[in-house]
């Protein structure tokens, strides 16, 4: 399976998040009648996914799930809500693309009831360089862009704090912001973006902190990072990205199915062939 393939993927990224949407949109009986549409067929696995690498991953297990008699149906989304309101919704049957921190704060702030049906993969993030391109040449009063939701921020600026760029306050933790910032000598100035955008206004500002799958989708890799988060550690724990499910289908035999074909050695290979250590298996 080549990668270019599934990149194709990526062009119709935002066409299928607008249609979806649109149906996000609609009236209650519309929406029921979505709902029903996902899920009346069990032997077709309706699943949205971040293009890269996530719609990547799921396309080589593509096979494997017809030979068992499933049809894998891919929606790809280049947004962090639209694939969590569709799959609460019932227009998904599980969805491909976040954490597990991520999830449960979406769940907390959105009153959903997703639950993860199994742990994936970790995307390490990484400091890229822009205009600066030494973490000991940043000078004062340089601007580092970082996601602005807020899992994702918290995780930028914990890896920050990792290169001794700034301190946190003691009790920040994974829900840390720029106003929990307790020291920062060098003046630096936080910008926050939508974090699919961080690598856009990579050539506009001195570091960029960037996502896995966003940094993936911009022909960055992880050995291009000025520093990454370790793998073994704590962000792996936080940060595993997960098959999402609607509370109560987790142990549906064909979210087990996708679930068991992921977690393969087939799977595994894959990872370890294509994404250089930008993308890292847990399983």
């Amino acid at each position: 399976m080549k990668l270019s393939l599934v990149k194709k993927l990526g062009a119709a990224a935002v066409v299928g998040a607008l249609a979806v949407a649109g149906l996000a949109g609609c009236g209650s009986n519309e929406s029921a009648s979505s709902a029903a549409s996902a899920t009346s067929d069990d032997t077709i696995i309706k699943v949205g996914a971040s293009p890269t690498p996530h719609a990547e991953i799921l396309e080589v297990v593509n096979d494997q799930l017809a030979q068992e008699g499933y049809t894998l149906e891919i929606v790809p989304y280049n947004d962090y809500v639209l694939p969590n309101t569709a799959l609460q919704d019932g227009e998904l049957d599980a969805n491909y693309f976040q954490h597990i921190t991520y999830l449960n704060d979406f769940n907390a702030e959105n009153g959903t009831t997703l639950v993860d049906a199994a742990g994936i993969h970790f995307e390490p993030m990484g400091i890229y360089t822009g205009k600066t391109t030494d973490l000991t040449a940043l000078p004062d009063g340089a601007t580092i862009a970082v996601p602005n939701d807020a899992t994702n921020e918290a995780r930028a600026l914990l890896l920050l704090e990792q290169e001794g760029l700034i301190k946190l306050k003691d009790d920040a933790g994974l829900s840390a912001t720029v106003v929990d910032i307790a020291e920062n000598p060098k003046n630096l100035n936080i910008q926050e973006v939508e974090a699919a955008q961080v690598p856009r206004v990579l050539n506009d500002v001195d570091l960029a902190v960037i996502n896995g799958n966003y940094a993936l989708e911009a022909g960055l890799q992880v050995a291009d990072a000025l520093a990454t988060e370790s793998d073994q550690g704590q962000a792996a724990e936080a940060y595993v990205n997960v098959i999402a499910v609607k509370d109560g289908n987790q142990d549906a035999e064909k979210i087990q199915a996708l679930v068991n074909a992921l977690q393969s050695d087939a799977v595994k290979q894959f990872i370890e062939d294509n994404y250089n250590g930008s993308v890292v298996a847990l399983f």
